[in-house]
């Protein structure tokens, strides 16, 4: 049951504890404590906007993998630093492969893509090798 109280509030986290209830078969003061557990629990972490990207000046999107000079621990917490103060990384990700790390970009236009590309991420000591995969379209995408 919880399950289905999870996607139907991944499809609709706005709706009412009453909408909530009817959608998944459940009273309502059974599905608030169900929602309220899972809260206490850590399942549910939080509740977020889905913003339109197109409204805020986001036009260009792109996922980057980038690989580093250092394996050490050192180098990794710098990288990470760094990428943490810079607004249009939305995503990082510490990975396995032939690179450490993928990131989701997104920044206004090309020319402010590769602004960052060169100021931002070029500059730092411990990047060896950056990749960049342009996103076309998203045809699929169940971020929240």
């Amino acid at each position: 049951m919880n399950r289905r109280i999870l996607r139907e509030m991944t499809r609709d986290g706005r709706q009412t504890n009453l909408q909530l209830a009817e959608r998944v078969g459940l009273s309502p003061s059974a599905c608030l404590r169900r929602v309220q557990e899972m809260e206490r629990a850590g399942v549910i972490r939080g509740y977020r906007a889905v913003l339109d990207p197109d409204k805020l000046g986001i036009g260009f999107t792109a996922y980057v993998t980038v690989g580093l000079n250092s394996h050490t621990k050192a180098a990794q917490e710098a990288f990470e630093r760094a990428v943490a103060r810079a607004p249009q990384v939305r995503e990082c990700h510490n990975v396995t492969g032939t690179v450490e790390y993928l990131l989701r970009v997104e920044t206004a236009d090309l020319p402010a893509y590769k602004h960052w590309h060169t100021e931002v991420l070029g500059v730092l000591p411990q990047v060896q090798a950056v990749t960049t995969f342009v996103v076309m379209g998203s045809p699929k995408d169940d971020r929240a």
